[in-house]
């Protein structure tokens, strides 16, 4: 199974994304992979108490957080496109637990020039499923991925472009 790893740096742009930037000390640090076999995004993670809601689990915010972000990554590392969250979903299952080892998957179900919609999931290592979201994503255009990665005028680096 190809894991590809997810870096924002190889796309050109830097980031202090609270999810999976791996400089950012106050942040998660979760890496992203691209498993080429099943077309989908993967990362595995185990959350400390910091992080926790109720005692003993993760907050269902920091959930959320981890599922948009492995969402959005399918936009980009799947659908070959750059988008925002416009609309989410998700339904807890089963509590996640901190210092509990999990995955987030995350895959592509619709996709258009305008729109792509996004599955994704938590589930623990005996591949029960604790959390599932499903995400409209607006796609950007060339213009505003500029102003969203706070482009000022340099050209797009042919070999990352995202187009399908």
């Amino acid at each position: 199974m190809p894991l590809l790893p997810l870096h924002n740096d190889d796309l050109g742009y830097e980031t202090n994304c609270f999810v999976c930037e791996q400089r950012n000390e106050q942040g998660l640090r979760i890496p992203f992979f691209h498993d080429t076999d099943r077309n989908m995004v993967t990362a595995d993670f185990a959350l400390s108490n910091t992080y926790s809601g109720a005692p003993t689990v993760v907050h269902g915010g920091v959930c959320l957080a981890v599922l948009d972000e492995a969402m959005a990554w399918a936009c980009i590392a799947i659908g070959r496109q750059w988008a925002v969250t416009s609309e989410t979903t998700t339904r807890f299952d089963r509590a996640i637990y901190v210092d509990k080892p999990h995955r987030v998957e995350a895959e592509i179900a619709e996709q258009n020039d305008i729109e792509i919609v996004t599955v994704g999931r938590i589930v623990d290592m005996k591949g029960r499923v604790r959390a599932e979201s499903r995400a409209t994503f607006t796609v950007l255009g060339e213009a505003q991925l500029k102003r969203a990665v706070g482009e000022t005028g340099e050209t797009v680096d042919e070999s990352m472009r995202l187009e399908p």
